[in-house]
């Protein structure tokens, strides 16, 4: 089996964020992850824009594979996220790196984008490895 169908298996028990949300994860490692989701209707404020949650349910979901996948249990200690652009495409990105990881913490950065190439959202995060 490999690593993404792994992946799938594992995090397709997270119900909202792959099932209710649409998230699909497009790549997975430890310490690293790649997911997308194609913008619909369901996605949008009142404004027309995509929810500011959307971005955050990404990056914790991308957080949650690179963080957990073939690694110790790990939790979101700490996160913070910064709205850079509205979404101008169709299909938004979120891919994840490990920067930094202890025998209790961890540190990732995520970088959320869309099919145009612009930058949305940057995330740090920083997670509590559960011994």
């Amino acid at each position: 089996m490999s690593n993404l169908e792994e992946a799938k298996e594992i995090f397709g028990n997270d119900i909202y964020a792959s099932q209710l949300t649409g998230i699909e994860i497009l790549s997975a490692e430890p310490g690293y992850a790649k997911c997308a989701l194609k913008i619909g209707d369901k996605h949008k404020n009142a404004l027309g824009q995509v929810m500011g949650g959307v971005f955050f349910v990404m990056a914790d979901f991308a957080f949650a594979i690179a963080s957990n996948f073939k690694q110790p249990p790990t939790v979101t200690q700490t996160s913070q996220i910064v709205y850079l652009a509205p979404v101008k495409g169709k299909t938004l990105y979120a891919e994840t790196e490990r920067i930094r990881a202890g025998r209790k913490t961890c540190f990732y950065k995520i970088s959320i984008y869309d099919d145009t190439g612009a930058l949305n959202a940057y995330v740090t995060t920083s997670g509590f490895i559960i011994q």
